[in-house]
């Protein structure tokens, strides 16, 4: 039996002020259909008010363009390890760069429990569940407890507020807990696509403290998963390095 692999995407991006038109080749070759009237959270990373650490605004206000575009309803929101939604967002340049298309971000709170399949429960954010499809748009950067911060590690913002840090106190010692508590996310969640935003990543340390490297690309794939093993790949890395690439 023929089984047709995901396909994935890579556009070049030097710089930001080109990342319109390459957010818009790799989700047109993406081949994401998101669908007229669909209700699509668009979920950047906002980890702290720092912009290396997080999504840049004009990747996540392209993204949103195309979406609109293509007639889907869009809301933008996160929950971030340090400070709220809109405060990272405001600090970062989202907030005035959502502003032209009439978005605004929004926090993931309301939690709703999931059972994980190692004992457990996360309170994962209504808003996210309840929508039709995610766009996971994580920055591409390096993590010290996950080695790579990319698509999937990205949707752990859809827990809630302090019960992100609760869940690393209780799992964060043991990645493959963690891990497949986050693959427990994956499944819960509606339809994951996933756009990386890789114009200018974070390496050395992270996920909040790093150095700019220019790699220079953006990324697109309708299997979140597929787009994380070329980036991980690509930076060279092996799948008994990261974790998430192992499981």
């Amino acid at each position: 039996m023929k089984v047709n692999a995901p396909s994935v995407a890579l556009a070049a991006c030097s710089g930001y002020d080109a990342a319109a038109p390459a957010v818009c080749a790799a989700l047109e070759a993406s081949g994401w259909t998101p669908g007229r009237g669909a209700v699509v959270l668009v979920k950047p990373n906002l980890l702290r008010s720092v912009p290396l650490a997080c999504t840049h605004p004009r990747v996540v206000a392209a993204a949103c363009s195309w979406l609109l575009d293509q007639g889907a309803r869009v809301r933008v929101a996160d929950s971030p390890g340090f400070g709220t939604a809109v405060g990272v967002a405001r600090a970062v340049g989202l907030t005035e760069a959502l502003r032209p298309l009439g978005l605004n971000v929004s926090p993931l709170d309301r939690p709703v429990p999931i059972s994980l399949g190692r004992g457990g429960r996360w309170g994962v954010s209504r808003l996210a569940l309840e929508s039709d499809a995610l766009l996971s748009v994580p920055k591409v950067k390096v993590h010290a407890m996950m080695r790579l911060s990319l698509s999937l590690k990205n949707l752990f913002g859809c827990v809630c507020g302090l019960r992100k840090a609760w869940a690393h106190t209780r799992q964060g010692g043991r990645s493959d807990d963690f891990v497949s508590g986050l693959l427990d996310l994956y499944a819960a969640l509606p339809p994951v696509t996933a756009l990386a935003d890789g114009v200018e990543a974070m390496h050395v340390t992270g996920p909040s403290d790093g150095q700019p490297f220019p790699l220079g690309l953006v990324g697109a794939s309708t299997v979140a998963a597929a787009l994380d093993a070329v980036l991980s790949a690509l930076l060279g890395a092996r799948p008994v390095d990261v974790p998430l690439w192992a499981e």
